[in-house]
């Protein structure tokens, strides 16, 4: 065959959460892999969906959206993040957050340009980058705490360093950047002219009382940000493909063009259906983080009681657990034989790294049906772990 594969793939293979959700499915186990969040879809938004496609609502919206939609977004975001936001000029609809990130990275960037990602870094941030041609490099954070200082970031910047992206509150690690460690990145970037790209589709996400902070409002960010969020998580529609970038209009512009070019526009009829969710009362909202909260108590406590030491979250809806106490020498032989004898999937945390750190951790994830959850937490505080099984 002939070798076709552009270069910059090379070295590319499909995300480990993928590939553990494959793992899952072929061992009969539960999925606390991939973060698929299979819970209820609101009614209001799924009837709106529904209602969208019997009226034959079902052509091209504009490559920025649903005007109704944005408006929607633009209301939401000065209630809810501080940003006040033009729905005309500076609010593009797309295919997920990944859409909107992926959109970003090339209406703004060029290639050969270099992105600085937070490890653990989600890899879908990683891999878009390099299929932009851009270089990613990487600044590793610490657990448990993966403090953020602005001597390290200064560090980790290279000569031709042109972005820098924060993930808050954070996959796979649940950090939520807080206010200091904010203005630390704004001097950053301000000193440095990086442009700042956010992923806070866990927004709603988060636990014991933290506020979340959209960086997009810290010190004068907001010329220099692209604020991507998602309905994915929020309205537990994963399937949907739903995002938005928020951004000043030049640079909202150059990512409406490039959302046209590759995605033309996020499917209309769930356009409209994601519209009506915005219009839940905000105790819909509230109650994401106080049910999540809950979940994440019934895991980190099954996670420790099988012995491993879990990283508990500060959002999102993973939980990293330490399981260098179970004795495998890689995180990918310890999911493995998780997956295969306690019938529960995980993800290596070596998918999240570049270096060694992740190399005994695995993420879980906690976006279940509460029954579902409960098995998967039993059959974990039932797994004897032994390298004996690889």
């Amino acid at each position: 065959m002939p070798g076709f594969e552009a270069r910059r793939l090379r070295g590319l293979v499909q995300s480990d959460i993928r590939r553990m959700s494959r793992e899952s499915d072929r061992a009969g186990a539960i999925n606390l892999g991939q973060g698929i969040c299979d819970l209820p879809t609101p009614p209001a938004v799924a009837e709106a969906a529904k209602a969208a496609i019997d009226a034959d609502r079902s052509v091209y919206s504009y490559p920025e959206g649903d005007l109704a939609l944005r408006e929607a977004i633009a209301a939401k975001l000065g209630r809810d993040n501080g940003i006040q936001a033009r729905p005309d000029t500076e609010i593009v609809v797309t295919a997920g957050a990944t859409g909107a990130y992926t959109t970003a990275v090339n209406a703004l960037l060029d290639p050969g340009d270099g992105i600085l990602l937070m490890e653990p870094y989600y890899g879908y941030h990683l891999n878009a980058a390099v299929v932009a041609g851009l270089e990613p490099h990487c600044l590793t954070l610490e657990p448990p705490g993966f403090a953020v200082t602005e001597d390290a970031l200064r560090a980790a910047l290279r000569p031709h360093t042109r972005a820098v992206v924060v993930c808050t509150p954070a996959n796979p690690s649940g950090k939520m950047f807080g206010r200091a460690e904010l203005e630390a990145v704004a001097r950053v970037a301000h000193e440095r002219d990086l442009l700042v790209i956010t992923d806070e589709i866990y927004e709603y996400i988060r636990f014991d009382g933290r506020p979340h902070i959209s960086p997009a409002t810290v010190d004068g960010l907001w010329p220099r940000t692209v604020s991507i969020m998602g309905l994915s998580k929020t309205f537990s529609i994963t399937g949907w493909r739903m995002g938005y970038a928020v951004a000043p209009a030049p640079l909202a512009r150059a990512i409406a063009l490039v959302n046209d070019l590759y995605y033309v526009c996020a499917p209309t009829p769930l356009q409209h259906g994601v519209t009506a969710g915005f219009g839940l009362p905000t105790t819909y909202f509230a109650g994401l983080a106080t049910d999540y909260q809950r979940k994440r108590e019934r895991l980190c406590e099954a996670l420790a009681a099988a012995g491993t030491r879990p990283i508990v979250p500060q959002g999102a809806y993973y939980v990293l657990a330490d399981v260098s106490d179970w004795g495998f020498p890689t995180a990918w032989e310890a999911a493995g034989v998780l997956v295969e004898h306690g019938k529960v999937a995980s993800v290596p945390g070596s998918a999240f790294y570049q270096g060694p750190t992740g190399d005994q951790l695995l993420r879980f994830c906690f976006a279940k049906d509460d029954a579902v959850l409960d098995a998967a937490c039993e059959r974990i505080r039932r797994f004897q772990p032994s390298p004996a099984l690889m």
